[in-house]
């Protein structure tokens, strides 16, 4: 299915994700074309009534099928409204089902992809792809197709036209038809068409810049400053307007001048045309009939063109949306091997491991290699950038491996289901994600069967007895919007409850106590105790403290392995780590010292005595 939809290209890649529903496309356009040849129904009805008038003329009372004409006239413009309306809600249906399809797929395939491509892609960025650019396809496929359908029928019905009346003045309303084309060509082909692409660009980065810059308004408004002070957000701003006044006033001004000025002075075309042709007519009647049809059907090819120039511009926004939506659907999912084998055990081994971040030039790891017997804890700790991080995500999967093995139960992870091996490790984030639902909620998303007794017992092992104690309807209280806050410690202990919850014999913490005060740290510790207890623990940390008791610990620099042993034995050492525990200490003993205090004093002092 996926291949159809790539060698279809253009609009029928998008009708593929419309799926049964296609066909409704089909006669929805069919159904438009239709309506626009019904509407020349009453312009030809006033030709008839302007011939029988001119022939009895003045003898007015002698024409009767007037009455006729008209109820056929009505009939008409009745009947395309009907049919056009008919036609729309088959193209609606088709282009709700093709939207819902791309926003399905899309995120079935984003459910597929590495945890660490969320890293790379911000969630603006996505957004913006997934609903977005849906909506944009869902614009051409409702309105733009029946209208392209439509226009092509108004010109197929203006050369039968030709040949039924007078094909001189119908070439003459040819002839803005014909400056139009040539024009939206212009603007819409060759640089038209990279300004459309910038455009799209241009709204995916206002989008993802403007979604850090509201997350970031807390920082704003703290220092004071302006939107200004964002300079993503900000450049992003004026770098789409600058592009947009470049091409709307400069590219587009001429052929859109000559475009509008065509076909708005259409009648200026075939009017010096009749003045030529009158003084030879023979039937000079029927030719002021034939003139008379040629100037009221004249108001139709405006609106009929400028439809297409709409079509146009929605084309090139569906072709930029449909290459983004690549972007996504082209991403490399996690391989799952065909013959999926199972861990015969919880330890974690590294065999020459190596991983490098797309686009960048160094290895984040390279050629790193450790053991974690089951049951054991290995500390990961070293200079920030050294790769710790990057080796827990390697773990369950988060980023698959460059070179070399990671193994799980003695089976490489590649060689695991994705969804076994996802059961097999729980992960504990720097900074967790609580969901606007209960508390209940929040822990069992770990696993959605639990009870509310088990949901209980996780939050008293992970010590938030105080935080269910507080809230005004305990563990169904709504948090969130609308609901209760938490501290960023508290958050981290309801993080750690939804991994005692998944009760998963692999767990890897990283960095979990990195923002909590001191008091909920302490709180963490005896978390971490109960949530190891008989389980193979990879820890990250930079409070060394914390890994003083860990079975090993590995320290990482610039993505290979330093050194590695106990905390005593990596003291004796006296290298990297003795260094690291040193800077610890001196950093945990520091204190606002006398001079200090002094200098303060004497700050305020000489600012007139306050602080």
């Amino acid at each position: 299915m996926a291949e159809e939809k790539k060698k279809g290209g253009g609009i029928g890649e998008l009708l593929a994700y419309a799926g049964d529903r296609k066909c409704l496309t089909y006669l929805g356009m069919g159904l438009s074309a239709t309506s626009q040849l019904l509407s020349f129904g009453p312009y030809v009805c006033i030709w008839f009534v302007a011939r029988d008038l001119i022939a009895v003329a003045p003898d007015w009372d002698a024409a009767v099928g007037i009455a006729t004409y008209g109820w056929w006239a009505v009939g008409f413009a009745l009947a395309s409204i009907v049919v056009y309306f008919a036609g729309l809600m088959c193209t609606h249906l088709a282009a709700f089902r093709c939207a819902s399809n791309i926003r399905k797929a899309t995120s079935d395939h984003l459910l597929k992809l590495p945890l660490g491509y969320f890293d790379a892609h911000a969630t603006g960025e996505l957004r913006r792809i997934v609903d977005g650019c849906a909506a944009s396809t869902e614009t051409l496929l409702a309105h733009m197709l029946p209208d392209i359908s439509g226009a092509v029928a108004m010109v197929v019905g203006l050369l039968v036209l030709l040949g039924a009346f007078d094909w001189r003045l119908g070439a003459a309303c040819l002839v803005p038809v014909v400056i139009s084309f040539a024009a939206m060509a212009t603007m819409m082909s060759g640089k038209g068409g990279e300004f459309m692409k910038a455009y799209m660009g241009a709204l995916v980065r206002m989008n993802k810049a403007g979604t850090e810059y509201v997350r970031g308004i807390p920082v704003v408004k703290v220092f004071q400053q302006t939107v200004h002070s964002f300079k993503a957000f900000h450049e992003a701003i004026i770098d789409y307007a600058h592009m947009a006044q470049d091409y709307a006033g400069t590219f587009c001004r001429t052929p859109q001048v000559v475009n509008l000025t065509a076909l708005n002075g259409l009648v200026a075309f075939f009017l010096p045309v009749a003045l030529l042709l009158a003084p030879g007519e023979a039937d000079f009647a029927r030719f002021v009939t034939n003139f008379a049809f040629y100037s009221i059907f004249s108001g139709v090819v405006p609106t009929a063109m400028t439809k297409l120039m709409f079509v146009g511009e929605a084309s090139q926004m569906s072709a930029d949306s449909l290459a983004r939506i690549r972007g996504i659907m082209g991403a490399e999912s996690l391989t799952v091997s065909p013959a999926p084998k199972h861990p015969a055990g919880n330890g974690v081994r590294f065999e020459d491991v190596s991983f490098t971040y797309e686009g960048a030039e160094a290895p984040a790891v390279d050629h790193v290699s450790f053991d974690v017997p089951a049951g054991s804890t290995l500390a990961l700790v070293g200079p920030s950038g050294g790769g710790k991080s990057t080796c827990a995500s390697l773990i369950p999967r988060f980023w698959d491996a460059t070179a070399g093995r990671v193994l799980v139960g003695g089976v490489d992870v590649h060689d695991v289901d994705p969804h076994e091996l996802m059961d097999h490790v729980a992960f504990v984030f720097q900074t967790n994600k609580l969901f606007h639902q209960t508390l209940a909620d929040n822990v069992r998303a770990a696993r959605p069967d639990a009870t509310d007794e088990e949901v209980r017992a996780a939050l008293a092992a992970a010590q938030c007895d105080d935080i269910v104690a507080k809230l005004p309807r305990g563990i169904d209280t709504m948090l969130g919007s609308g609901g209760a806050y938490l501290s960023g410690g508290e958050v981290q202990r309801v993080a750690l409850a939804r991994a005692i919850l998944k009760d998963a014999p692999i767990v890897v913490l990283d960095e979990a106590t990195a923002f909590a005060d001191p008091e909920n740290e302490a709180l963490i510790q005896r978390a971490f105790t109960r949530l190891a207890k008989g389980r193979t623990v990879v820890m990250i940390a930079h409070r060394l403290s914390t890994v003083v008791g860990a079975d090993k610990i590995v320290v990482l620099d610039r993505g290979r392995v330093a050194e590695s042993g106990t905390h005593e034995a990596l003291l004796a050492k006296g290298g990297l780590y003795a260094k690291m525990w040193a800077d610890y200490e001196r950093a945990a003993n520091w204190k606002i010292s006398a001079t200090v205090a002094d200098t303060a004093a004497d700050a305020v002092a000489a600012k007139g005595g306050e602080a």
